[in-house]
């Protein structure tokens, strides 16, 4: 059976009836005081004041510099509390003046304030100086503070506006909460699900977050009775584990839809590979769909997305069957492209459902799946139901421009209703087409106005049925038990290191010179690769510090010539040892990248891309935070754009994806229990014909991650300020 959201908008809440978190004197006050409200229309105070005028509440007024009681403009909050509640507080002053009001305000009985203005940390070293003062306020009185520097909030079903934005109030109550980094984008996104039908339960721009956070507001809404799906969007991430932890919480109850910002993110250059391709806006991204979050790559997506599972959410499955129903080829074409991008299953049908399409539809049209029915006629109901009854059918994608002369939607729609969930796009213009769309959405049916919506809506449905499918990660004890010893460590120690965690190495050797690597090519399986062996060098590659093919003395001792050249460059920054490794040369394959690392904002990650020596020209990644289990672990290569090389590509090696699972799951465990690690990487790890082998391998320990990004931040501004 089908979990469908409940139909029909959210009641109009009492006072309180909001989960008691703290945010409840925010989201749901008895009373509210706008602090610097003002005569003067055109100043903020004054907007605020007439946004919140309609508010059921107790709503005061207050100006210090200009009281009027006779028309009840009060000189204090404290004078305002005298007259009824004040739980709220807009503060509508100067940078300067804010944490001085706020202080009052909570001294005066206000249990949470908004702070509006900007000019804070955003605005330099002074801001910054006034955005301390709040935080200090905040944590001293215990008075909850959204902002500063933001928009506001909506709470349409309490009647409460605490938004200047002119056009606010016009946002119809609905049952999607949007939380949003930028109070911009908050009423962005708050418009965009107005006019798509829906509506919000609660809109809320963070603004600087000195105090309420993303987490905050998530954990909140998982309590709230009238909200049953949230657009989140993120700019940045102070804190990742807590983040996630209130993403999952929430997922669990309550889909949600997230918009990370900052794609083209380009950071300081990082030691190993796996830092430089675990970019904030991947690494972001892959924790929160991790946690249960659909992602989305704009905000018209995510408007769709978040408005299709505020109505219907498919049960937890990984392969969920889309039966499509066209009654245009064109667009019907478009939409099943879209899908086919998505990794949407979209199944034949069964012999007993085309025998019943025959009897329906003309014979030229197609009706194996997608099934398009040429026009829309008579006979779409009867289209929709023998799809909806084919047993490899979990959910209708359905495209039809409107044609009311032809055949009547909504009716056709409630013929088939209780079976398979429906997705619809309805192309068309009027105020007819709108009339259709709001009646489907009454029905429970998420409509779509062109078939790009309607794939993002059936994408984002199956992708929250496969998140709530996968092992829940990034929790629990690691359990590896190696104990890594202590840094630096060179190739050797590393791949030492990697043996103890059952990753496969070539027979190799650690020669101290010439000689012993000599004797190294005699006794080793070859040709070999003779590599330059220090820890301090961790691209040996881009310094000429590998020779590869080696099988003969001379051939060694050109090798060796050239390594030693290299390792005495006097663009090195740290002294050289002259020592080798001396390594047997692996067979052919397939090769990747996997590694660990310590995310300064979500602790241990690991990574697996496409390696070799071009893991960052082609970026293709995917993330996990750790420790997490072999099973989810194995599951990551399936997101990589080029997975089809692993299987066997044009007779090439296949990959055993719970061996690769086992090794990143170690990877993740041993990077979690040792606070001293920093990174840790395979690059490549080779996927042969034998399974896999570690080619080469970089472990950082944290000190020197730490010495390595200050040294390049130093060089970073050297440069800065030579331009």
């Amino acid at each position: 059976m089908t979990d469908t959201a409940s139909g029909g908008a959210p009641t109009t809440a009492t006072a309180f009836d909001a989960p008691s978190d703290g945010l409840d004197a925010l989201f749901a006050p008895r009373g509210i005081a706008v602090i610097g409200a003002s005569r003067d229309p055109a100043k903020l105070g004054a907007a605020l004041a007439r946004s919140v005028a309609a508010f059921p509440g107790h709503v005061a007024p207050v100006n210090a510099r200009d009281p009027e009681p006779a028309s009840g403009v009060h000189a204090s909050v404290e004078e305002a509390a005298e007259h009824g509640p004040v739980d709220l507080a807009l503060v509508c002053l100067p940078a300067r003046a804010c944490a001085d009001a706020v202080a009052e305000a909570a001294k005066a009985g206000a249990r949470a304030a908004v702070v509006y203005g900007g000019g804070f940390a955003e605005a330099g070293p002074e801001g910054e100086r006034y955005q301390r003062e709040l935080a200090d306020v905040a944590e001293r009185t215990g008075i909850r503070l959204l902002g500063p520097n933001t928009s506001g909030f909506l709470a349409p079903g309490r009647g409460l506006t605490a938004s200047f934005v002119p056009g606010a109030a016009d946002v119809p109550t609905g049952r999607i909460a949007v939380v949003a980094a930028s109070g911009g984008v908050n009423h962005a996104l708050a418009f965009l699900l107005g006019e798509a039908g829906h509506g919000v339960s609660l809109a809320v721009g963070l603004g600087n977050s000195v105090d309420v956070t993303t987490a905050d507001v998530l954990n909140h809404l998982a309590d709230d009775p009238h909200t049953t799906a949230v657009a989140l969007h993120i700019e940045s991430v102070a804190d990742g584990r807590r983040l996630t932890d209130a993403v999952a919480r929430l997922a669990a109850t309550r889909p949600v839809v997230a918009l990370v910002v900052g794609r083209h993110d380009v950071g300081a250059f990082a030691a190993s590979h796996t830092g430089a391709l675990a970019t904030s806006w991947r690494t972001t991204r892959a924790a929160l769909a991790q946690a249960g979050a659909v992602l989305v790559d704009d905000e018209r997506e995510l408007v769709d997305a978040v408005g299709a599972l505020s109505l219907v959410r498919l049960p937890a499955a990984a392969d969920a069957g889309v039966g499509v129903v066209t009654a245009q080829a064109g667009p019907g074409l478009l939409l099943l492209d879209d899908l086919r991008g998505r990794r949407a299953a979209v199944p034949e049908l069964g012999a007993d459902t085309r025998r019943a399409l025959a009897e329906v539809l003309p014979p030229l049209t197609y009706q194996a799946n997608p099934v398009d029915t040429g026009r829309p006629g008579p006979g779409f109901a009867a289209v929709l139901d023998a799809v909806a009854a084919d047993e490899a059918v979990d959910l209708i994608a359905g495209y039809a421009l409107h044609e009311p002369g032809t055949f009547d939607l909504v009716e056709a729609v409630d013929t088939v209703r209780g079976s398979v969930p429906l997705v619809l796009g309805v192309g068309g213009a009027g105020e007819d087409v709108r009339r259709v769309r709001r009646a489907l959405l009454e029905r429970g049916v998420p409509v779509a106005a062109d078939p790009h919506g309607l794939a993002a809506m059936t994408g984002a449905l199956l992708a929250d049925a496969r998140a709530r499918r996968r092992t829940t990660a990034g929790t629990g004890a690691p359990r590896v038990a190696v104990e890594p010893g202590p840094g630096p460590w060179d190739e050797d120690r590393a791949k030492t290191l990697l043996g103890a965690l059952g990753v496969p190495t070539m027979p190799r050797r650690a020669c101290a010179d010439r000689a012993e690597a000599h004797r190294a090519l005699a006794e080793l399986p070859g040709p070999v690769a003779v590599k330059l062996l220090d820890a301090a060098v961790l691209h040996k590659t881009e310094i000429g510090g590998v020779r590869l093919g080696v099988r003969t003395p001379d051939e060694l001792d050109a090798a060796l010539d050239a390594i030693e050249a290299a390792g005495a460059s006097p663009t090195r920054r740290q002294p050289h040892s002259q020592r080798f490794l001396v390594e047997s040369m692996a067979p052919a394959g397939v090769d990747l990248v996997v590694g660990a690392r310590r995310d300064p904002v979500f602790g241990p990650v690991v990574l697996v891309g496409l390696g070799g020596t071009t893991a960052e020209a082609l970026a293709d990644v995917s993330i996990r935070l750790a420790p997490l289990g072999a099973e989810e672990a194995a599951a990551m290569p399936a997101e990589l754009a080029g997975h089809a090389l692993l299987d066997g590509w044009r007779g090439g090696p296949v990959l055993d994806r719970t061996a690769l699972g086992e090794t990143v799951a170690a990877l993740g465990d041993l990077l979690a229990a040792h606070a001293g690690l920093a990174e840790i990487e395979i690059n490549p790890l080779r996927l042969t014909a034998q399974g896999l082998v570690a080619l080469d391998a970089v472990c950082i320990a944290a000190e020197a991650a730490d010495a390595e990004h200050a040294a390049e931040t130093t060089e970073a501004a050297a440069r800065e300020g030579g331009d």
